[in-house]
């Protein structure tokens, strides 16, 4: 079903590594115009570089999805640069794991600025643009710790993750008549995630990541979500590994 992709713009957050990265060449490989936005130009500069070796068509922007003003200026830039935006992807996401009684409040701060209102940001940015054209698709990064509290550890990561996969039911029963939203919602996967944790928990992490999935499992389910039928709304996939029990 690539028609349901072809031609579409696509922005993703968080599109240097990881996940991101790989989402960005599958979408370019099926034909969508893709926008990576992240923090480290010399790595977009990477995946931008492999898309157009393969014949795709991608562009880089630096962005901190903390600071609102950058995220609505990448925004705009995509669509003056490609002519229209047709997809966000909330991407960027932090994961330090540590017990609450550590009270690391700076982490805490940080997973709040990237995986909430980084999410948010990005949909005061696209969501006026998306409602004006009356079409437009939002997809959010969340977790299945967005639907089970990983604890100990996850706690507040988890609060942070049932926070995005409530904004986007809520904002699917707002706007889903004129634009789509969807949550994804993996378990472990392969990427740079699980290196945000330096704490007491850092070897249970990489132990728990040891059967992790690869990131094209997740962005295939990217792909399946954008390619439907304008009136087919895929409002959650959860994925993750077979031997993954949380």
């Amino acid at each position: 079903m690539n028609e349901g992709i072809k031609g579409k713009v696509v922005l993703i957050t968080g599109g240097s590594t990881g996940l991101g990265a790989v989402t960005a060449q599958l979408l370019a490989e099926r034909g969508a115009k893709v926008a990576v936005a992240a923090r480290r130009k010399d790595k977009l500069d990477n995946v931008v570089a492999e898309i157009e070796a393969a014949g795709g068509i991608a562009k880089a922007y630096t962005l901190d999805v903390t600071d609102k003003h950058q995220v609505e200026a990448v925004v705009a830039n995509v669509v003056t640069d490609f002519g229209k935006l047709d997809v966000l992807i909330n991407n960027a996401g932090l994961m330090p794991i540590r017990p609450m009684s550590e009270a690391n409040t700076d982490e805490w701060d940080q997973m709040i600025d990237v995986n909430l209102k980084g999410v948010l940001y990005g949909i005061a940015a696209a969501l006026p643009r998306f409602l004006a054209q009356e079409s437009g698709h939002i997809i959010n990064l969340s977790s299945v710790a967005g639907v089970k509290v990983f604890a100990p550890g996850g706690t507040v990561y988890s609060g942070t993750k049932f926070a995005v996969s409530a904004i986007s039911e809520g904002l699917r029963q707002e706007v889903g008549e004129k634009v789509r939203v969807t949550s994804i919602e993996p378990g472990a996967v392969e990427s740079d995630l699980k290196l945000g944790t330096s704490g007491t928990a850092k070897d249970t992490v990489l132990d728990f990541y040891k059967n992790a999935i690869p990131a094209s499992s997740v962005a295939r389910a990217i792909a399946f979500a954008i390619e439907q039928p304008a009136d087919v709304d895929i409002n959650a996939i959860e994925l993750r590994p077979t031997s993954q029990q949380f």
